[in-house]
Order: structure tokens, then C-alpha cells, then sequence
């Protein structure tokens, strides 16, 4: 029995999680290459180039919503449906919705697949990977539902039942997965006044984009009797991404609304300046979806979004960009590190070594694959450098939020943007990763120097 045990943890270690995960990433896209180039899926007269659809595909599984092509005259009914369970499928994750389906066959969850879930939902331990994986998509299936049922009512007002409803759903899945595909051809522009319709898809990008781990957390504490609430402590994580989240809308609010209060903003009445900075602020985060041209903001406003997007949404969400608890831990250590200290302390707990020089790494990695793709981008493109750093930084933290030059980019400045996108969803430890050697070290230490630093 324990031979047998020892030899199936020797077979699963085998493959690198973190190459099978960007394998079934690469299976996924060509899956959704196929399903979305379908020709019943299209528009009559509809003929797209397949670099396009294969970069719709990508930017889909990888809830991004950048399109070199209008969705709304492109697709047909079928094609928006095809393409919602592209967007949901990159949602939830690859190795996600694949353990449900095990799941639901009355498979056992081995060793192995436990990994892949591990990696690909961003956890440190496999305990609880299967009931994460079950609480996820119980979360996300009630929040549609009820989305679903709510936004097909409500978009009654606009448009007759049948396409209503089919707004209601591909609204409710763009939003929550922040995906950011839209079926109006022009986001939530016609909208730019519906404040209900803009606070809710708020409150869906913020569940797709504040983390997984943080609603089902929300869930158990909402849900357990009143006299256990007392004695529930939320995780650090919890506490962390929260906290950071809710700081980035904010001040993401108020500096929007400060770099353009004498250009955009002027004349207009503070009910839309709030809404329109509120909005930006939130879809920021990952999420894509807009009330309004972004393009006629100024300059400032261009390269401050930028950074929102670079930072992007929360681990274990449907976001990408560095992540928020990796901006806040990189930011926090700076001042501790100014102020003589060389650990970091948060809510009473003690963050980890390993996290500290994880959120170091992947804030410089990110920021030298942001700037080696811009140096390319602006030899071969006619744009200007915060046009194409702001479709940088929007592949990159899988926001879709554009300047209106994703179309006339050449084709290589495309497949960049699509590497950019895997590289945000996926994550980029786990990009990293995928070279990294299974051996053993030795038992020996060579003798330990100092370096002049700064």
C-alpha cells in the first residue's frame, strides 16, 4: 500500500503544474479558435480574419475584451452564446470547471489534479482544493442566476423580450467574468445615464475581480448562526485584498475625476462626474466595460488608468494584472524598509518571507515584460507611446479597456498583445515557473558575501 502510494506522488510530480496548466490553457484556446470560427456563429456578410478570431479566442479565455473586431457585427445569437461560455469557461478557470466535471462523473480528485487546481486558482495548500473548486462555482451559479434574472427584467425597458433577456445574460457573464465583450457596440455608452444599470454591473465586476477565496468567506460568515459570527475570523488574505481593493477604487475615483475636472468633466453635472470616475475607477480593475469614450480623457488620465490596469484585480479571481495583494505587500514593504524594518506585519499576523519576495518578483517581471513589449510595439507601430502602453497594460491586466487602436495594430503587435493576455491570466508566476527544474539541492552552502546596494 505505501509502495503504491510513493509511486502514484512519484508519477504526478512527473509534469510541472505550472507547464500542465499553461498546456491546458493553450488546449482551451484552440478549443475556443474553433467554436468561435463556427460559420453559423457569424452575421451574414460576416468574414473575419482568422489572426482576428484566434485573438478574440484569447482575449476571451482570458476575460480580457480586447477585440480587433465589433463583437455586435460580427456574431450572431449563437455566436453571443458561444462566446459567453468562452468567457465563462476563462472565469472560473481551466482546472476549475474540469474538477467539476469530474465531479459531477463521481470521479476521485487525485494528487495530481489537486496541484493543477492549486496553481491554477493561486492557493498554497492543497487542503480544501475540492470544496474551493465546489463553493466557486456555487457562488458564481447563484450570482448569475439571480444577475441574470434581474438585468433580462430590467432590460424589458430597452429592447423587446427575447433580446432583453439575451442582454440580461451575456451583461451578467461579461461583467462577473470581467471579461468586457459587449453586444451594444459600444459597451455601456447608450447607458451613460441608467445609474441602476451602472451601479450593478459595479457590483458584478467587483465579485468576478475581489477574489473567489473573499466570497465564499462573505458567504460562510452571511450564512452561519448569529452567535458563531462573533468568534469568525476572516483570513489575511481576505482582510488584505479587500482593504486594497476598496483603496484603489477610491483614490482610482478621485484622481480620474481630478486629471480631467478641467477637460471631460467641465459643464457637467456632478451626478454624471461622480458616475463617469466611479465607473472608470471600478472597470479598472479587470473588467473592460465602459459609460464613456476613454479616448477623449487626457494624456494624464491615459497613463494613471494605465497603472490601475497594471495593478488589475485580486489572485484567485477572474483578473489579471500583478494583482492587488502584490501591489499592496510591495508598497507596504517600501515604507517598513524606509522606516528600519524588515518584516512585514498586518491585522497581527506576520506575512511570510516567501509571499514578500514572491510580490517583489512579479511586480519587477511584469514591469520588464510591460516595458520590453512596449519598446517593440513603438518600432514597428505608428502610434504614440501612451496609446500603446495603455493596450499594454490592458492585455496585460486582462482589462479590454482601448484607445480605439486594437484593430490597426499589424499582426505581430497582435500576437504580443495576445501573449500579454495569457501571460496576465494565467499569472505571471506561473509563466515563470514553467522553466523551473524539479532537483533536489545540495546539502552544502557556499560561503556568504556582502554587496553594495544603492
Amino acid at each position: 500500500m505505501y509502495d503504491s502510494k510513493k509511486t502514484f506522488i512519484k508519477k504526478a510530480n512527473i509534469i510541472s503544474p505550472f507547464r500542465a496548466i499553461l498546456f491546458f490553457y493553450v488546449v482551451a484556446i484552440i478549443f475556443s479558435t474553433i467554436l468561435l470560427s463556427l460559420p453559423f456563429a457569424y452575421k451574414e456578410g460576416a468574414d473575419p480574419a482568422f489572426i482576428d478570431v484566434v485573438f478574440v479566442a484569447v482575449s476571451a479565455i482570458s476575460v480580457t475584451g480586447l477585440t480587433p473586431i465589433t463583437i455586435s457585427e460580427t456574431f450572431n445569437e449563437i455566436g453571443y452564446i458561444l462566446l459567453a461560455i468562452v468567457l465563462q469557461l476563462g472565469a472560473v478557470g481551466i482546472m476549475a470547471l474540469g474538477t467539476f466535471v469530474w465531479i459531477i462523473l463521481g470521479k476521485k480528485i487525485g494528487l495530481k489534479e489537486r496541484r493543477l487546481i492549486m496553481t491554477d486558482q493561486n492557493q498554497t495548500q492543497f487542503s480544501g482544493m475540492v470544496r474551493l473548486v465546489k463553493q466557486i462555482f456555487l457562488v458564481l451559479f447563484v450570482i448569475e442566476f439571480i444577475s441574470f434574472v434581474i438585468l433580462g427584467t430590467y432590460y424589458l425597458r430597452y429592447f423587446p423580450l427575447n433580446e432583453a433577456y439575451l442582454n440580461g445574460f451575456f451583461s451578467t457573464i461579461s461583467a462577473i467574468s470581467n471579461g468586457g465583450f459587449d453586444i451594444t457596440g459600444s459597451s455601456l455608452i447608450p447607458y451613460k445615464n441608467d445609474y441602476f444599470l451602472q451601479f450593478y454591473t459595479i457590483i458584478l465586476i467587483i465579485f468576478g475581480a475581489i477574489g473567489f477565496p473573499v466570497l465564499i468567506e462573505v458567504k460562510e460568515y452571511l450564512f452561519s448562526k448569529k452567535r458563531n459570527r462573533v468568534f469568525f475570523r476572516f483570513s489575511l488574505f481576505t482582510k488584505l485584498t479587500t482593504l486594497t481593493f476598496l483603496i484603489l477604487i477610491v483614490f482610482g475615483t478621485i484622481f480620474i475625476f481630478l486629471l480631467d475636472m478641467n477637460q471631460f468633466f467641465v459643464g457637467k453635472p456632478w451626478h454624471e462626474k461622480f458616475f463617469y470616475s466611479f465607473f472608470q475607477s471600478v472597470t479598472t480593475r479587470s473588467a473592460g466595460l465602459s459609460t464613456m469614450d476613454v479616448s477623449q480623457l487626457t494624456e494624464q488620465n491615459h497613463l494613471f488608468m494605465s497603472f490601475l490596469m497594471f495593478i488589475g484585480a485580486s489572485p484567485s479571481s477572474a483578473g489579471g494584472g500583478i494583482r492587488t495583494t502584490t501591489f499592496a505587500l510591495v508598497v507596504i514593504f517600501i515604507f517598513t524598509y524606509a522606516r528600519g524594518g524588515d518584516s512585514i506585519h498586518l491585522f497581527k499576523r506576520e506575512v511570510h518571507k516567501q509571499d514578500l519576495v514572491k510580490a517583489v518578483v512579479v511586480t519587477l517581471l511584469a514591469i520588464f515584460v510591460a516595458y520590453t513589449a512596449l519598446i517593440v510595439l513603438t518600432a514597428i507601430e505608428p502610434f504614440s507611446v501612451t496609446e500603446l502602453f495603455f493596450e499594454i497594460t490592458s492585455a496585460f491586466g486582462t482589462v479590454g479597456l482601448s484607445l480605439g487602436i486594437t484593430s490597426e495594430l499589424t499582426t505581430f503587435s497582435k500576437i504580443i498583445l495576445m501573449v500579454l493576455m495569457f501571460i496576465g491570466r494565467v499569472g505571471i508566476v506561473t509563466a515563470l515557473f514553467m522553466f523551473k527544474r524539479n532537483k533536489k539541492g545540495g546539502n552544502y552552502h557556499y560561503p556568504k558575501e556582502r554587496i553594495i546596494i544603492g
